[in-house]
């Protein structure tokens, strides 16, 4: 029962907390790590998202404060699960809406230090490579908290095709100017770490790998669930009668090759395919492969649920994953916690995450036809093979209970910080009006 000390977000109960204010008088011995970048907890949907919630639930460390930023149109603060967040407004501008929202979470964060002299080498930890033009003032600030600024670069936003020219060559500087300004970025792929080594190797950067994460808990839906059984009713489906796709509905993750390989094959599955309509897209995709003339595929929209989105990994005969861009994927993870058969696009950020738990196809005419062809056949005994390698691939290397010990210990060992000196610049609270303007 909610009460006034209480709101829910996403579902959420959380716990209010008082406005912002100054509060000279603050004491902690904690390291206190803010978090920059996510959409904010409780998660919706999306990878940072859940794992910074993965972060907080998880967290065994007392030692350590969380702080987090969520996007939002209001100001709030409140706790979730005993991190302390608050909200950043902010305004509808477009595509550079999250480089202002990573801008504006940081300065509050920076300004909340400032005003509390207690707190001693702050962590400032930024999700993602989008505010490198501007990141140089901000490590300024920070290294006069006597604080460190740590990133996680994500994968390789300036190859996604959905944007122009222009934008990707904005995401390339913008990453460049991250890594050469961070005193550790975190790795969420042992490849992304490597190339951050090679490509950047001027600026000499300190890099370490902590995996992302997930768990082979079975979903809490029993089959006979009245959710699970009306979603699967509504869709003409039935156990084991469907390969799957899961992911953002963007070209990189070759949805046009799948969906088209998919049609040529002789499989007599259903294609379901979770993911957010963009209207551009699907109809460019209606018209070049024709997918709306073929009954097999099916695109059934967005389940935030994630207990019901388990459940239907689980009962899927096979899961296919395309992506082709970035690290490693919070989807794939998830396929091979709970789904026996898994497809996977043959590149080295798959690979280095499936190893021998999946089956690989590449990008050439017929072979993922023929793939689908000869899974269908495939005996239950070599398909029990592979779930079983799968779980333990997640048990092995992307537990979050590993992962969460990762970062509490890192976040606990942070390098020696020297803090420069700077002219004396104005430290009133100021806010921060970006206009930053470009196209998609």
């Amino acid at each position: 029962m909610l009460n006034k000390e209480t709101t829910e977000i996403n579902g959420k109960e959380v716990k209010l907390l008082e406005t912002h204010k100054t509060n000279v008088n603050y004491t902690t011995e904690k390291q206190q790590v803010f978090i920059i970048g996510s959409k904010g907890i409780p998660s919706n949907y999306g990878g940072f998202e859940s794992f910074v919630e993965k972060l907080t639930e998880y967290r065994t460390n007392d030692k350590i404060r969380y702080h987090v930023a969520r996007i939002s149109h209001d100001n709030l603060r409140y706790e979730y699960n005993g991190a302390k967040c608050f909200n950043v407004n902010v305004p509808n501008i477009g595509p550079a809406k999250a480089i202002y929202y990573d801008m504006a979470a940081l300065h509050y964060c920076i300004q909340y230090c400032k005003e509390r002299p207690a707190i001693k080498v702050p962590i400032f930890y930024v999700l993602a490579c989008r505010i490198g033009p501007f990141i140089k003032y901000f490590k300024r600030e920070i290294r006069k908290l006597g604080g460190v600024l740590y990133v996680n670069p994500d994968g390789h936003e300036w190859k996604r095709r959905k944007w122009s020219a222009p934008v990707r060559m904005y995401w390339k500087v913008s990453e460049r100017l991250m890594v050469k300004h961070a005193d550790l970025l975190i790795c969420d792929s042992k490849n992304i770490e490597k190339y951050i080594k090679e490509d950047y190797k001027k600026y000499h950067p300190t890099t370490k790998y902590i995996a992302y994460g997930s768990d082979t808990k079975p979903s809490i839906l029993a089959s006979s669930d009245k959710t699970y059984i009306q979603w699967m009713k509504d869709r003409s489906l039935e156990l084991k009668d469907y390969y799957l796709m899961v992911g953002r509905f963007v070209p990189e993750n070759n949805y046009e090759t799948i969906i088209r390989e998919f049609m040529n094959s002789d499989t007599e599955k259903f294609l379901v395919i979770i993911t957010t309509i963009n209207n551009k897209f699907f109809e460019e995709l209606k018209i070049r492969t024709y997918f709306d003339k073929d009954p097999r595929i099916k695109f059934v929209g967005t389940v935030y649920d994630q207990n019901l989105l388990r459940k239907i990994r689980e009962n899927a005969y096979g899961y296919i994953h395309g992506h082709e861009v970035g690290g490693t994927n919070p989807s794939l993870l998830e396929a091979l916690s709970s789904t026996s058969l898994n497809l996977l696009l043959s590149v080295e950020f798959n690979r280095e995450v499936g190893k021998d738990a999946a089956i690989y196809w590449d990008k050439e005419e017929g072979n993922l036809a023929d793939l689908i062809n000869k899974c269908d056949e495939l005996p239950s005994s070599e398909i029990a093979q592979l779930a079983t390698k799968a779980k333990n691939r997640i048990v092995e290397a992307y537990s979050w209970e590993s992962i969460v010990n990762s970062y509490e210990t890192t976040f606990l060992t942070q390098p020696s910080v020297v803090v420069e000196a700077f002219p004396q610049l104005e430290r009133a609270n100021k806010k921060i009006h970006a206009t930053i303007m470009y196209r998609e």
